[in-house]
């Protein structure tokens, strides 16, 4: 569990000068709690004893310990496989390898469950549902493929939908388009992008929407400017981590959103599919009837 995940865990047992340490971790986590502790304490406007002992309401032994804690924590952010072959859990011996795969995958699945609250994801899926705000999204060197998984199904299901492209050169004009009601929803992931990290401050200092954040367990730093921040399991004990939890929010937001309006999402996908089919005949929906080709006469 994550130091971030023990502070969630036990805001509310925390009394009035614990919950203001508490913030000042959250809101510049996990960097704050590098701080020497009379900083800290001074931040909260609270006195170093009592960080002390919010720390070991915690369950550390000092503030040495959780400051040791939180390295822990900044030096997995950056593991690459390379690194994470040298701790992974091997299979059982005999153990078929695809099924202890599949098992760690529902485990996976299983944490998934009781890292993201429900009431979360209904926020969220009312924000990109909502006809009136523009979506923009983006993500790291790898997750980005999953940006685009999402924005496909969103174009498909509402407009004013924006992927933002890969030239970062492009990125200011889809910045000057941005309104505070608007959601910008990034994906980044251990070996975090800094171009992400940098663009994140940009929108919130500039044009301050809505920043929706999928991240890891650890929390890509963009989680200092977002409005909502999802950390998902990833590590399944190998040298690979796992997509499957961002694939599965990724559906499941696919669904909430279609839902919310079902008339006009099913109205969308119908002139969508109309439209395709004049575009390129071999892709005509079954439920689309074909067009029409006017019959050439005999040549004069």
């Amino acid at each position: 569990m994550t130091v971030r995940e023990l502070l969630n865990q036990q805001i509310a047992q925390l009394t009035t000068s614990e919950r203001k340490i508490a913030g000042v971790l959250l809101a510049d986590y996990p960097y704050a709690g590098l701080l020497p502790i009379q900083e800290l304490a001074a931040s909260a406007r609270v006195s170093p004893a009592s960080a002390t002992r919010f720390v070991n309401k915690l369950g550390f032994a000092g503030y040495q310990e959780f400051q040791r804690r939180l390295i822990g924590e900044l030096q997995k952010r950056e593991l690459s496989p390379r690194q994470l072959k040298l701790t992974e859990v091997p299979p059982p011996e005999g153990a078929p390898f695809f099924h202890d795969y599949a098992h760690r995958m529902s485990r996976t699945l299983t944490a998934l469950v009781e890292a993201v609250p429900e009431a979360q994801v209904d926020m969220v899926a009312q924000l990109l549902a909502d006809p009136a705000r523009q979506i923009f999204l983006r993500g790291g060197r790898v997750t980005d493929s999953l940006a685009r998984l999402l924005s496909v199904h969103l174009r498909q299901i509402r407009d004013k939908v924006h992927h933002l492209a890969d030239d970062p050169e492009t990125w200011p004009e889809a910045l000057l388009r941005m309104r505070r009601q608007d959601v910008v929803v990034l994906f980044d992931v251990r070996r975090y992008d800094p171009r992400l990290a940098v663009l994140a401050e940009q929108i919130a200092r500039e044009r301050q929407p809505v920043i929706v954040l999928l991240s890891d367990t650890w929390l890509s730093p963009i989680a200092a400017q977002a409005t909502h921040a999802f950390p998902l399991p990833i590590d399944l004990g190998t040298a690979w981590d796992t997509h499957v939890s961002l694939v599965t929010m990724i559906e499941a937001l696919i669904v909430r959103v279609s839902e919310a309006d079902w008339v006009a999402t099913s109205q969308r996908l119908e002139a969508w599919d109309r439209l395709r089919g004049l575009i390129d005949p071999g892709t005509q929906s079954a439920n689309t009837p074909p067009t029409q080709t006017p019959k050439r006469g005999p040549p004069e």
